[in-house]
């Protein structure tokens, strides 16, 4: 399998929006915003250097220090952004996570805030490019496990594969209380 750099880059895009929206979250540490920034910066066009890898393993040193438990997520879901422009080209259930991970932990990120897990993940859905799912279609299906996170990483999995190629997404899920509703 091959992915180009514009996949990369509209993926990576959308995972920084998705993260972009719960760094809030995290006021007091700029690692998690400086990800997001790079990762952003790599969307627009940008080299993907160094700075992608050193700012995403700097918001994962915010999560693990992060006293909050909506901060760690938040501060995940900026490394998820970063690290998208990583994403390898092999076909494994595994790479699928960093393809969902940033609007997964935005979502869990919101619901630990008192938010609601459900918006967070129709927003994300809406605002995906139709590349991405056409992108995660090559790749076998996740296996998110059975936690909370597991539960959002199904919904979103679930909405990405099976909206028609090239269309915005309805939502096509919704997750209410510690539940999965599907609506596809």
């Amino acid at each position: 399998m091959e992915l180009t750099l514009d996949e990369l880059r509209v993926l990576t895009g959308w995972a920084a929006d998705c993260a972009a929206r719960v760094v809030p979250l995290i006021p007091d540490d700029p690692r998690p915003a400086s990800a997001i920034s790079a990762a952003r910066e790599f969307a627009a066009g940008g080299p993907r250097t160094r700075v992608l890898r050193t700012t995403a393993w700097d918001a994962l040193a915010a999560a693990g220090e992060a006293r909050d438990p909506a901060a760690a997520a938040a501060a995940r879901a900026a490394v998820g952004a970063a690290g998208a422009a990583y994403l390898h080209p092999l076909e494994s259930p595994h790479q699928v996570k960093h393809i969902v991970g940033p609007a997964q932990q935005a979502a869990l990120a919101r619901e630990l805030a008192g938010g609601s897990a459900s918006a967070e993940i129709e927003w994300a859905l809406s605002q995906a490019p139709p590349e991405v799912g056409e992108l995660l279609r090559r790749f076998p299906p996740g296996k998110p496990g059975k936690t909370r996170l597991g539960e959002l990483h199904r919904a979103l999995e679930a909405a990405l594969r099976t909206r028609p190629p090239g269309q915005q997404s309805a939502a096509a899920g919704r997750v209410v209380g510690k539940r999965v509703l599907s609506s596809f």
